[in-house]
């Protein structure tokens, strides 16, 4: 008889023993035991061989046909004339992209003005320049003087102080600049608008609180946030500008592809002048590709780790 109150402590009870069964499955198995087998993909792998397959018969074609006459296309790559008409593509993607930007930038605040009347012009000039084709806007310009004989300045639908003729005014080049100008500033104005209302309006609130002015908010705030969205569109408009500077071809300037096809028509040798034409515009857009790489990675700083 127990001379405590204690219940009786029964002796402990050990686990059942995992079954055969289960060790052989490597349930109780550590990492080490397990083997890994890697994911496979044979239609990858297929895909992969085709391309290259592709690839080298195309690269093969390209060095073994004669029909790509690449005496010729080195005669010309830099040939004079050719460099020539490289520095007059240079030049109409310059202007048309500074003059554009510039007042695209104007219109893209005039749409986001809170004057109606500003937001109304702003949207019609962009309806317009992105409606009409750009061969017919140059050829437009290039024929001011039929339209508009002479121009006069003074009070509006007042009297004139002085005026001049239109003939010698406007010439190709000049043309060509302001219709590239003029028709990169519609797409250039949309890029602008869509980059600063990326921008957060509650940022605009805080400096309005901490009392910095408008226009150092814009230019110390707005525009080195929104140039991470402008950067990327304007890029791209910019290579297609410098590749669209061959349509002033119709007014015979002398561009990189009006002089090939100059050239071309005189001596007959036209795939290894086209030759010339494209790989001189591969190598200007690539540095352009490389250009916009690094000032995106400026403006990316803080955003991107």
């Amino acid at each position: 008889m127990s001379l405590t109150s204690d219940p009786p402590i029964d002796p402990p009870v050990e686990p059942p023993a995992d079954p055969p069964a289960a060790k052989e499955a490597g349930s109780g198995a550590g990492p080490d035991e397990l083997t890994v087998v890697p994911v496979r993909h044979p239609w990858r792998w297929v895909a992969i061989a085709a391309t290259a397959v592709l690839l080298a018969q195309f690269l093969n074609g390209l060095i073994t046909n004669p029909g790509w006459e690449w005496d010729v296309f080195a005669q010309f790559f830099t040939a004079p004339t050719i460099l020539k008409a490289v520095w007059i593509t240079l030049q109409l993607t310059f202007y048309g992209t500074a003059i554009g930007f510039a007042l695209g930038i104007v219109l893209a605040f005039m749409r986001l003005s809170a004057s109606g009347f500003l937001r109304t012009v702003a949207y019609g000039y962009i309806w317009a320049f992105r409606s009409i084709p750009l061969i017919v806007q140059l050829l437009f310009w290039f024929n001011l003087a039929y339209l508009y004989k002479e121009l006069t300045f003074g009070i509006p639908f007042g009297p004139a102080f002085f005026s001049f003729d239109t003939m010698n005014l406007v010439g190709a080049m000049s043309a060509a600049v302001l219709g590239l100008a003029l028709h990169q500033a519609a797409y250039a104005a949309e890029i602008v608008r869509g980059g600063v209302l990326a921008v957060g309006s509650g940022q605009l609130e805080a400096a309005a609180a901490l009392g910095i002015p408008k226009f150092r908010q814009l230019r110390r705030i707005v525009l080195p946030q929104a140039m991470r969205s402008i950067l990327p569109n304007a890029a791209n408009e910019i290579i297609s500008l410098f590749k669209g500077t061959s349509i002033v071809s119709v007014m015979a300037i002398g561009e990189l592809f009006y002089q090939v096809q100059v050239v071309y028509g005189r001596n007959g040798r036209v795939v290894p002048l086209l030759m010339v034409a494209t790989v001189w515009y591969i190598l200007l857009t690539t540095a352009l590709s490389v250009l916009q790489h690094y000032v995106e990675r400026h403006y990316a700083k803080g955003a991107v780790r």
